[in-house]
């Protein structure tokens, strides 16, 4: 599927579209995404700042897909663990930047060379104010690893 379908796509994903989370940006090339968050009443917490469920949920599925699409079928990749940190109140306008860069997925591939290996990849990702203050701060840890070679089963 090519990026601007999939963002179209998710846009209308029921998660993301009633939590008022809009995918403005993926490159075509699955490394860059650009997530932003607009205050409304309906994702503000009691004390009127962004719902904090709101502001994890605009992270949650892009690392994972980012890194997906950039490599090959030959891996398996799944979400390990997640954190968000808050760091101030999210009021307004909040967005998420994310960028996948070549030496991340080389990190990657070194890691997960060697037959089984099993690697803990850690992403961070901020999500600032207009301003560009970080409101708050999240760490996704993806599972990664190269699927076995079923090749060598078949048959014998």
């Amino acid at each position: 599927m090519k990026a601007n379908a999939l963002r179209r796509g998710m846009n209308l994903w029921p998660p993301l579209l009633f939590a008022g989370i809009r995918i403005r940006h993926i490159s075509d090339d699955f490394r860059a995404v650009d997530v932003e968050l607009r205050e409304r009443f309906y994702n503000k917490n009691y004390v009127g700042c962004h719902f904090g469920g709101s502001l994890f949920a605009m992270t949650d599925p892009f690392w994972m897909l980012m890194v997906m699409r950039n490599l090959d079928r030959s891996y398996t990749v799944w979400d390990k663990s997640a954190e968000i940190e808050f760091l101030r109140p999210g009021r307004g306008t909040v967005s998420a930047s994310f960028r996948l860069s070549e030496d991340m997925l080389d990190d990657i591939r070194a890691n997960t060379a060697e037959e089984d290996a099993r690697y803990l990849r850690s992403f961070p990702v901020d999500i600032v104010n207009t301003d560009g203050d970080p409101v708050a701060r999240v760490t996704k840890t993806l599972h990664i690893r190269r699927k076995p070679d079923t090749r060598n089963r078949i048959g014998g």
